[in-house]
């Protein structure tokens, strides 16, 4: 809740900008005080940009010389921002935390607390970055502007959508999670096709095209017969006006440069930490694959990045037609360009393809390489092909972190918080004040330069990083896994490189190996980061979940309680010598820097004792 304190209508701020960013002008739409709270303050209003396709900062941001240009060359784009920062100057710490906003939304207040966010004295940012989020709701979203063909025409290319039905549906809609999808070439024309087909590797079967058709509303098909439960739907549909969604990438680099080097910036800072979960944390890592974090004046955009539930996963955030709600995993939204070589920070060369790479290496070849926390939930090493980000791609070996990066397993947990009693049998393992103290940690280091916790994740030499095949869960807690993401390398046609994808769907290559984290006798993971939950267990916490076809769920883990008699057995003093038990185990990670002291696991270790 929030409440206006001042509020103008249309407050226009421009100023000669002294600083070189394509940040051209802001307005301010509102300001507001916190409810609850005189501290800190909001900020609501729209960024405009004034991008110069000749630059060569932005030789990587697929058509943007196919954007329409104005007078002066340049290519103009606006999106809408949000800011909350201590209202006394005074007050804050000077360092911008830049969410990057998941599919329009905002994570960080709800993820990490408004009283802790305040505590630290982070100017917390938003700005809208992805093209084809809906308008309204209070979401951030970028106004692109569409490429065309040299001469005007349009431009056209290959769509593809894919749907995974588990009950019998009248209509699919295009757009992936309520986005918007791209125009139509011709709606009744034959260019388009839909196929059916069993399973995530099943053989396609056309469906005719007399079957089929959009629906009126151009964002959505149908079937004479419906859809069919149980069957996987995938269309590939000729589409015009790609948007440049890869001004995205640029539009986040320019805000936070804008706000620690522009005097007349209304939400200055002078450290930017970049934050991103899920899709956001494959944001990340694709902004610095491609060479984003480089200052075009020198130095860096981002000093410190918190890359949350990304695995090793980049995404569709700059080719021609992308979709960035698009992923790639098990049981949905297949084979998009999403686990990727390269995986690791540090350059591998692939034996297969003989292509050698690194996620860092444009970053650390410019001088711009941030202080980087990776933190990933068990789920990522199921569904995110976790692993490669360090071991060897041929999983030969494994890999040891570059002086600017931190690998943290969250043992045990899925993608996401679920609080007890939100979803049956749901793995509620509580990853948030894992990371408040590895965000302190993070801040610590960008702020301060104190060296944070040495890494931990799973690993082959001691055993706890292991094939599927030698992956021990308990016979007696029910069937585990047959299978776990895989990284295969595609083909998505001989223009891929220059960001156009002739293949939908791409061409499937040899995978790289799959590795998941070993569980113990009890079925709770071993290796990485220990959580009290999983120190003090009550049950085993996984991190995955199994449909009723028995592939993996997206997402979601599972919680399966331990028998009285287990609990006798590690607990023979019962709830008092549980308490005992985890109030030890509180101090361990306290002391290791895991947990902050005085955050509220105890309270919750006696609730979930309950």
């Amino acid at each position: 809740m929030l409440a206006p304190v001042m509020t103008t209508a249309f407050l226009l701020l421009a100023a000669l900008l002294q600083a070189p960013t394509a940040v051209e002008r802001v307005e301010i739409l509102s300001r507001e005080s916190v409810a609850g709270s005189d501290s800190y303050e909001r900020l609501q209003g729209t960024l405009h940009f004034a991008f110069d396709p000749a630059a060569p900062d932005l030789d990587a941001v697929v058509d943007l010389d196919l954007a329409p240009r104005d007078a002066d060359g340049k290519v103009r784009c606006r999106a809408n921002f949000e800011v909350l920062q201590a209202a006394d100057p005074e007050r804050r710490s000077g360092t911008g935390l830049l969410e990057v906003s998941n599919r329009g939304g905002k994570a960080t207040v709800g993820f990490f607390g408004m009283d802790w966010v305040a505590a630290q004295g982070m100017t917390v940012i938003w700005v809208g970055w992805q093209a084809d989020v809906p308008p309204g709701g209070g979401r951030m979203r970028l106004e692109a502007p569409v490429a065309r063909a040299a001469d005007g025409a349009p431009i056209t290319g290959l769509v593809r959508c894919d749907w995974t039905v588990d009950a019998p549906a009248e209509a699919l809609d295009l757009g992936h999670r309520g986005m918007i999808p791209y125009s139509i070439v011709e709606p009744a024309g034959p260019a388009h096709r839909l196929t059916e087909r069993p399973s995530r590797m099943g053989a396609r079967y056309e469906v005719p095209r007399e079957f089929w058709a959009f629906n009126e509303d151009g964002r959505s098909i149908r079937m004479a017969e419906g859809f069919l439960a149980g069957a996987i739907y995938e269309l590939v549909y000729e589409a015009r006006d790609p948007l440049v969604i890869g001004l995205g990438l640029a539009v986040v680099r320019d805000t936070i440069l804008y706000a620690k080097s522009d005097e007349s910036c209304p939400f200055p800072v002078e450290r930017g930490v970049g934050f991103g979960i899920s899709q956001t944390g494959r944001f990340l890592r694709h902004f610095l694959w491609q060479g984003f974090n480089a200052d075009p004046e020198g130095g860096m955009a981002f000093d410190g990045m918190l890359i949350h539930t990304a695995g090793a996963g980049r995404g569709s955030f700059n080719h021609r037609f992308a979709q960035p709600s698009r992923d790639a995993h098990r049981s949905s939204a297949f084979f998009f360009p999403t686990d990727l070589f390269p995986f690791s920070g540090a350059a591998q060369k692939d034996a297969v393809t003989g292509a050698s790479d690194g996620l860092y290496s444009r970053a650390l070849a410019a001088g711009a390489m941030p202080k980087v926390f990776l933190t990933n939930s068990g789920y990522e090493y199921w569904g995110r092909a976790a692993a490669l980000t360090h071991v060897a791609c041929d999983g030969s070996a494994d890999l040891e972190p570059l002086p600017q990066e931190r690998w943290y397993h969250l043992r045990g947990a899925q993608h996401y918080p679920s609080p007890w009693g939100q979803r049956e049998n749901a793995n509620p393992l509580d990853v948030i004040v894992m990371e408040r103290a590895l965000l302190r940690n993070l801040l610590n280091w960008v702020e301060k330069g104190v060296e944070p916790p040495p890494s931990r994740v799973p690993r082959l030499a001691d055993g706890s990083l292991v094939p599927l095949a030698k992956y021990a869960w308990p016979k007696g807690l029910g069937p585990a896994p047959q299978a776990a993401q895989e990284a295969y390398r595609c083909d998505y046609g001989p223009r891929w490189s220059a960001g156009i994808a002739d293949f939908e769907p791409p061409k499937l290559g040899k995978s790289f190996p799959v590795l998941i984290p070993q569980a113990d006798a009890r079925g709770n993971e071993i290796g990485g980061v220990p959580n009290l939950e999983t120190m003090v267990p009550l049950g085993a916490y996984a991190p995955w979940r199994l449909r009723p076809d028995g592939e993996l769920a997206d997402f979601v883990g599972q919680y399966l309680p331990f028998s009285a008699a287990t609990r006798s057995e590690l607990y023979p003093g019962g709830r008092e010598d549980y308490l005992r038990q985890a109030a030890a185990a509180a101090d361990a990670l306290i002391a290791e820097r895991f947990l902050l002291p005085h955050d509220r696991v105890l309270a919750r270790a006696a609730e979930s004792w309950e």
